[in-house]
């Protein structure tokens, strides 16, 4: 005997309104500070990159690692 199988329907989410869903994100506004920062650590991490590529192992790295890990993480997380 042959068994029917019915087709797997799957309800469809309900669709969420602006505030429900702005709720669950984290509100992340850049204010002019934000954007000055932001701008210094991608300068900083270009000199790092052309500083590396003429061949400066001391300074370049020290620059790549204060922008990639100190002033964007501080653009993006200060208030």
């Amino acid at each position: 005997m042959k068994e029917e199988t019915k087709p797997l329907v799957r309800p469809q989410p309900k669709a969420k309104t602006a505030a429900q869903a702005a709720k669950g994100r984290p509100n992340i506004q850049f204010k002019t500070k934000n954007w000055v920062l932001l701008s210094t650590g991608i300068v900083t991490i270009i000199a790092g990159y052309l500083l590396l590529s003429q061949g400066s192992i001391t300074f370049a790295p020290i620059l790549l690692v204060a922008g990639y890990c100190v002033i964007i993480p501080v653009a993006i997380l200060i208030k």
